[in-house]
């Protein structure tokens, strides 16, 4: 996929999967653009292909729906114009640089350009430093600090303030964006920056050339500690390449002596001018302009193959559902059996969520005292007095359900013995999801009542810190009477984030 496909992706992601009270993108929006991109694309279609189809058809009706989503979407995406903006400034800024001063005289051992020289062979001793680092740790290469803080710095840039520092589906998404394009944003950022240092460069010798057309340059040596031998061999190694390419010939210790400041008034500096322009061009315009092309091919590589994996559950839902295939799901229930409107309800959102193809098994409920025989819900071999064992012909479960009623009080002997044995007895590829019913809870205590919204705020509070010690966040459903919507947006949301990636997300 393209950089544009999976920017629309992850838009489309963010607004299917973020819960919000008033959605701008409902169950019926979800099912238009699913059957709109499988006939576009085909039943043959690829998984790239379809995702991609169905995400710009999304995006399109998003846009047309929504000002704030054109917005973002303009705002997050690269503008060429930027780099070439930068340059020139760059160009102009090296162009106005005058480091010679007034009386016009250039020091051989210390002209302007070899700080210049000194900084760019630095940067690239970083980089080396970086690459070396990278292949010892056999990882691939991150972006250094100032290119990553530069290129967090131009996504922020572009946010609007609906964009960002809140929890709606556009926050989301600029967030995931963020992360997603991270390699892409860096690799364009070095290879602006690369741009810039070669356009400065050749702005202060286009300068540098300029103004030696109205002014005369002299140029001579002074040191404190140095003799003419010991500059003679400095500037052989400095400028040696320069004078072999240029045929400009060196200059003796006799030669050298008679350049010396205060005595000398120096001699014409255009031969010293040709050396050190040259010296730059092979310091600091060839070198750059090589990691320029490298970050470029980089750039256009991710900006036309994006990597983005579509095995996460979102993405792995749309795939099957477009691809017909059945999903297995297997609820372990802990204590307390679901009431038959809550598996219904449970079938319900895995079936909105996972494909309408979604086959669920629910499990006998594991009994106080046995949780750490709860594995054998799931290895088919295997067997309890508590639990029910798979079929040994059945397909290994996509989704494990770990249901617990919110009415129970959570305790580490108990239900955090529960989790630990399911999450260690996941089948390869399977996820784990802890779902707290409420059911039983606001049957009990009721909904409305101010009194009983504060006593739900707590144990929801008091489950979260529980599981969180577990590694696991809790996804808050009422299987019985919730809203079907925002209960499948709210898994949705949960089985797109590894545990504790993101705070709980609750269906009413």
């Amino acid at each position: 996929m393209t950089e544009n496909d999976v920017r629309h992706a992850l838009l489309v992601r963010a607004f299917e999967t973020t819960p919000s009270p008033q959605p701008s993108w409902g169950d019926d929006d979800r099912d238009w653009a699913t059957r709109a991109a499988a006939e576009v694309e085909g039943e043959r279609a690829s998984a790239d292909a379809f995702v991609a189809r169905r995400a710009r058809l999304a995006a399109e009706r998003l846009s047309t729906r929504d000002a704030r989503v054109r917005r973002t979407l303009r705002a997050l995406a690269w503008r060429p114009w930027v780099g070439w903006a930068l340059a020139l400034a760059a160009f102009a800024l090296g162009a106005a640089s005058d480091a010679i001063g007034a009386g016009h005289r250039i020091n051989v051992l210390a002209p302007p350009q070899l700080a210049l020289i000194a900084w760019n062979l630095a940067v690239y001793a970083l980089i080396a430093s970086r690459a070396v680092a990278s292949l010892a740790g056999g990882g691939p290469r991150q972006p250094g600090a100032i290119t990553a803080l530069l290129a967090r710095a131009a996504h922020a840039a572009g946010l609007r303030p609906e964009a960002a520092g809140d929890s709606s589906p556009l926050a989301r998404f600029a967030a995931d964006w963020a992360r997603a394009s991270a390699k892409l944003n860096a690799a364009r950022v070095a290879r602006v920056l690369h741009v810039g240092a070669i356009a400065f460069a050749l702005g202060a010798l286009a300068g540098l050339y300029v103004r030696g057309l109205g002014l005369e340059f002299r140029a001579g040596w002074e040191s404190t500690f140095l003799g003419a031998p010991a500059v003679q061999a400095i500037l052989e190694l400095a400028l040696g390449p320069a004078s072999w390419l240029t045929g400009i010939a060196l200059p003796d210790t006799a030669r050298l002596e008679a350049m010396r400041y205060p005595e000398s008034a120096g001699e014409p500096a255009a031969p010293w001018i040709h050396l050190y322009a040259v010296t730059v061009g092979l310091a600091v315009v060839l070198p750059r302009l090589l990691l320029a092309v490298v970050d470029r091919l980089r750039e256009q590589r991710l900006a036309t193959r994006f990597p983005l994996s579509l095995d996460d559950a979102y993405f792995g839902a749309l795939v099957r559902s477009h691809r017909g295939e059945a999903v297995s799901a297997v609820a372990v229930p802990h204590v307390q059996a679901p009431s038959a409107q809550a598996v219904l309800g449970l079938r319900s959102m895995l079936a909105t969520v996972m494909g309408p193809k979604t086959q669920l098994a629910v499990r006998p409920p594991v009994a106080y005292g046995d949780e750490e025989e709860a594995a054998a819900s799931l290895v088919p071999a295997a067997s309890s007095k508590t639990t029910m064992p798979m079929p040994a012909q059945g397909p290994a479960p996509t989704l494990v359900v770990a249901l617990m009623s919110s009415t129970a009080t959570p305790e580490p002997q108990a239900q955090g013995v529960f989790v630990d044995a399911l999450s260690a007895a996941l089948p390869p590829g399977a996820s784990l999801l802890v779902l707290v019913d409420e059911s039983a809870f606001a049957a009990r205590f009721g909904e409305a009542d101010p009194a009983a919204a504060r006593r739900r705020t707590e144990r929801r509070s008091a489950w979260t810190r529980f599981l969180a010690a577990h590694g696991r966040r809790p996804l808050f459903v009422d299987l019985e009477r919730g809203d079907p919507g925002l209960a499948a947006r709210a898994l949705r949301e949960a089985l797109d984030r590894p545990a504790g990636a993101t705070p709980e997300q609750a269906a009413r």
